[in-house]
């Protein structure tokens, strides 16, 4: 194969990374801002989980945008908020903030309307994009946890999205018929938000998987935050609803509405109000009034040390209303305690 551009780890540096790397179950809970500062680098690969507005690891964007990195590539299947933060925090400093790539599927909210700051950053050819399907991009996770080099799909073949990426179709050597190859993707360090974890990394996700598990372990570095950790022996009483193995996980944070203002299955619902004012303060910056966004990172960015503070500018009302509406069950119901 001829050579590739691979933007965070190769194949072989990926393998003997995880292959060197320390798999004993050792205690990972640290500080958010202590975890960002440890793992999360200049030039890095940054694998986002969650899709769209859900479980998106919002609190892990914020410190990355407050510490400032630069040179950094997203790679994620179908993103919202966590990409719009770490936009946001771009076009208001590019000295501080600086994404050079994205590998991705979609970017937009669904419900809220596309991407002020994605139409922003491609009409200013501020940013390089590489177009992918959701399928091709969950495959290229895939192929990332399984340590080979590319994975054979049919996803995208009779479309144009081939001519937009790294992807090679060959003719397949049992059947004869083409078959799209697609790179592994090795993210530097992934970030993921989840409802429960213990403290040596093992996760429970309650919902859609969003391609977390295979995005963990294909990086070379997992954070991992989450609304509640839980005692480890009450982790492993239902083994089979460990969704992320704690060898794949490098730091635990405790983070409750790490994922806010977006939706967490089981714990909040999406705070409408809250992601259509965010939204439309990115519109206003696209439109060249940049005053409310300024204010909008200053008050619940900058201006603050943590999600904590983040949080305790929300009125507690509207946090109990995105509790009470969320319509799946609640984690205490799901896992009674044992008797």
């Amino acid at each position: 194969m001829e050579n590739m551009f691979w933007a965070g780890l190769s194949p072989e540096e990926a393998r003997r990374l995880l292959a060197n790397k320390d798999k004993s179950k050792n205690p990972k809970k640290m500080a958010l801002n202590e975890a960002v500062e440890k793992f999360v680098k200049n030039g890095d690969n940054i694998g986002v989980g969650g899709f769209v507005n859900g479980r998106q690891p919002v609190a892990i964007v914020h410190e990355i945008v407050r510490q400032g990195r630069k040179n950094l590539t997203l790679s994620f299947q179908s993103s919202g908020l966590a990409i719009e933060y770490f936009a946001g925090g771009m076009v208001l400093d590019e000295d501080n903030f600086f994404i050079k790539r994205m590998e991705l599927a979609y970017w937009a909210h669904e419900a809220f309307g596309i991407s002020p700051l994605f139409r922003y950053l491609t009409q200013e050819g501020k940013i390089e994009i590489e177009d992918w399907s959701n399928y091709n991009m969950s495959a290229r996770f895939k192929a990332g946890a399984m340590g080979l080099p590319f994975i054979p799909t049919r996803s995208s073949l009779g479309s144009d999205i081939p001519r937009a990426n790294r992807s090679k179709v060959m003719e397949c050597p049992f059947t004869g018929q083409p078959v799209m190859l697609l790179p592994a993707s090795h993210p530097n360090v992934a970030i993921i938000h989840v409802q429960e974890a213990d403290v040596y990394g093992n996760c429970r996700i309650q919902g859609p998987l969003y391609t977390c598990p295979e995005i963990a372990m294909a990086a070379a570095y997992t954070i991992v935050t989450c609304e509640r950790i839980i005692e480890h022996q009450d982790m492993v009483q239902h083994s089979n609803r460990v969704s992320i193995p704690f060898f794949s996980v490098d730091a635990v944070c405790e983070v409750p509405k790490g994922g806010y203002p977006g939706n967490v299955h089981g714990c909040y619902y999406f705070d409408e109000d809250h992601i259509k004012d965010f939204l439309a303060r990115c519109e206003a910056f696209r439109q060249e009034e940049i005053k409310e966004l300024i204010e909008y990172y200053k008050k619940y960015i900058f201006e603050v040390e943590d999600t904590d503070g983040f949080i305790s500018q929300i009125p507690y009302k509207r946090l109990k209303h995105i509790e009470k509406i969320e319509p799946g069950r609640r984690l205490e119901s799901v896992f009674p305690a044992q008797e």
